[in-house]
């Protein structure tokens, strides 16, 4: 069994869109990988709006959203305080359950975090904790705009400090303010050469609500999928 655990130098970097986006690439190769999206937070798995419902949709797999997304929550907070506000209490070993059953139905799985590595997740574990004790390699993504260097420097070396194995940075949302300044323009070389981690690829700016279509082609046409296909092995 092999995977990847997308996290992010932020919330609302595109985790779900890129990471959605590679699952969708990777099955139109025939490639038998699954979406796990263990806590959300700001809408229920249920919501067409929320992370689940989008990696589903990008996937195209038949998982339902319950096993999906097995924990989720309405409030926009970090998933430990939206848990504790809903009166409930989600362990790392819970999460772990649902992590081994989704490992089942397929050959490889993509896990996605919550915000950044160090965001409070369960009631006993950080974002961090749960990639470790899953031991997958992670793919960073980043925005793409002036602050992001230190902002993925700051992520990697606090992974690599955990022991964490950095697979790849993503750089999402190129040019979203035109014309591209011309930190935008280096930021992927400065990333790479700071963090010392290859930078897989970087994404176009696809707009505030790209069809899915759109998102997978941008995948395929902006990431080193055969490096993807790498981590898997």
């Amino acid at each position: 069994m092999s995977g990847i655990f997308i996290t992010a130098t932020d919330t609302e970097i595109g985790k779900t869109l890129v990471g959605g986006g590679i699952v969708g690439a990777l099955r139109a190769r025939g490639i038998d990988i699954g979406v796990f999206k263990p806590m959300q937070s700001g809408h229920l798995a249920i919501d067409s709006a929320g992370d689940a419902t989008r990696l589903k949709r990008l996937s195209g797999v038949r998982d339902g959203l319950e096993m999906i997304c097995p924990f989720s929550y309405e409030e926009p907070l970090a998933p430990r305080l939206a848990m504790q506000r809903a009166k409930q209490k989600v362990t790392l070993d819970d999460i772990m359950t649902h992590y081994h059953t989704m490992q089942k139905r397929h050959h490889h799985l993509l896990v996605e975090g919550a915000g950044g590595l160090v965001v409070p997740y369960t009631s006993d574990a950080l974002v961090a904790d749960c990639a470790a004790v899953m031991n997958l390699p992670i793919i960073v993504i980043a925005r793409s705009n002036l602050g992001t260097v230190n902002h993925a420097a700051l992520t990697v070396a606090y992974a690599k400090a955990r022991g964490l194995h950095v697979g790849g940075i993503i750089v999402n949302g190129y040019g979203r303010t035109q014309p591209v300044g011309t930190a935008e323009e280096h930021n992927p070389d400065m990333i790479r050469e700071i963090t010392g981690i290859d930078v897989l690829g970087v994404i176009p700016w696809l707009g505030s609500n790209p069809m899915e279509a759109v998102i997978i082609q941008a995948i395929e046409s902006h990431v080193d999928m055969a490096k993807i296909e790498q981590l898997l092995s």
